[in-house]
């Protein structure tokens, strides 16, 4: 673990980088392929033995090596390879970790498109075996090892859930009997860095908070050189196979709103904070791992940076029923709360009822196991500048659908 000075936008500060012609921001690279100035030096591209040329962008692109620098730097990993979407990264990173009749033992409170890769693409296409079990129990993940296991994987921050995985024990657990650790990490950029913890992969959806504005669709795998190297092996590389390639146009775009991220976690996690308050004192069922009531706040202190960053822009409400939720949420978009939307991150705040949306193709049985109640809403709260106000037009959609708010 490393020092608690060392701090991931101040790792992304120092990588930098300017243009061909001097310009603040390095060039966009728009080519899809790259000319060499000797035949034979193609062919030793080709053969592995001439690595770091640009040969074609579905393999590497100038630009998105830059922003992928700069993540590596934010997750103080050696190197990273950004793809298409957080779901390319995931895959990818998954099928260069297994083989058929491997194993891997995953988180059962996950993203429901992850969910749904793990529980019927990999065992169907790929034939390899998922057992989901607790996030928060180490026991659980113990139990469910076998000789085939290869990869744990969990999420820093459940989808929806916001349950906190123990990363320590679970990388010292898998590190005993050969497993890799791979963490998805978009709920908390800045917030927990899964490396200092034993993570070996981290993925990304940078659709999300690192992007922040919801106009681009990007994902990204973080490791060890040698792992990234695997992925973008010409020969066997997923990252190359699959071809999950980023645009270079969107790659600029997200590194520049990526230096800002510094500055809107905490205004995210402020907010979410000042709403997590004002719902529990109105007697409102409200998760937020900053309040002094949950459970795991100790857990994600010791892992996290909250006293810069926060506790994060997340938080969820049990307003008791779908009906209920389904007429909350349509009043407080019209009061301009915020948006009825999927994904998180964005400026403005996004919700939405994960049971019927973001993991509604997990089986209801499945939901209820793991704790997902139809009436669950997920909020990502946004960078409002005067919370209060959309604190008294949360009241005013509340009133007019007629959801008790202890005053």
């Amino acid at each position: 673990m490393r020092s608690r000075r060392w701090d991931p936008a101040v790792a992304m500060a120092n990588v930098q980088e300017f243009g061909e012609h001097g310009g603040v921001n390095p060039d966009i690279c728009d080519s899809s392929t790259y000319t060499f100035l000797e035949p034979d030096g193609m062919e030793r591209t080709f053969l592995g033995q001439q690595p770091g040329c640009y040969l074609y962008s579905r393999h590497y692109n100038p630009t998105c090596a830059y922003l992928g620098r700069l993540l590596a730097a934010m997750e103080d990993l050696e190197d990273c390879v950004v793809t298409a979407s957080g779901m390319a990264a995931i895959t990818c990173a998954l099928v260069q970790l297994v083989d058929p009749g491997d194993e891997i033992v995953a988180s059962r409170c996950i993203y429901g498109g992850t969910h749904t890769l793990l529980e019927r693409v990999f065992p169907q296409k790929f034939g390899v075996s998922v057992r989901f079990v607790a996030p928060t129990c180490l026991e659980d993940f113990e139990r469910a090892i076998t000789p085939r296991t290869r990869v744990f994987y969990v999420e820093t921050l459940s989808n929806p859930l916001l349950e906190v995985a123990p990363l320590d024990e679970l990388a010292a657990l898998a590190h005993r009997h050969g497993i890799k650790l791979m963490v998805d990490n978009t709920f908390a950029p800045l917030l927990v860095t899964p490396a200092h913890h034993g993570a070996d992969v981290v993925v990304h959806s940078l659709t999300k908070f690192i992007n922040g504005m919801s106009d681009t669709i990007g994902g990204a795998i973080l490791g060890s050189r040698e792992f990234i190297g695997s992925l973008r092996d010409l020969h066997q590389g997923t990252a190359m196979l699959f071809g999950p390639t980023m645009d270079g146009l969107r790659a600029a775009s997200i590194a520049k709103n990526l230096r800002t991220l510094h500055l809107r976690i905490p205004q995210h996690a402020k907010n979410a904070h000042y709403l997590a308050e004002r719902l529990q004192e109105s007697g409102v069922p409200v998760v937020y791992p900053g309040l002094p009531q949950y459970p795991q706040r100790k857990l994600l202190a010791k892992l996290g940076n909250t006293k810069k960053y926060g506790c994060g822009g997340m938080l969820t409400v049990d307003l008791g029923s779908k009906q209920m939720a389904d007429k909350l949420l349509r009043a407080l978009q019209m009061q301009r709360v915020g948006y009825l939307a999927v994904s998180l991150g964005f400026y403005r705040t996004l919700f939405s009822a994960p049971a019927a949306s973001t993991s509604s193709e997990v089986d209801k049985e499945e939901q209820q196991s793991m704790g997902l109640r139809p009436g669950l809403t997920r909020f990502s709260v946004g960078l409002d500048p005067d919370i209060q106000l959309s604190w008294e037009r949360f009241c005013e959609a509340a009133h007019e659908v007629g959801f008790v708010l202890r005053r």
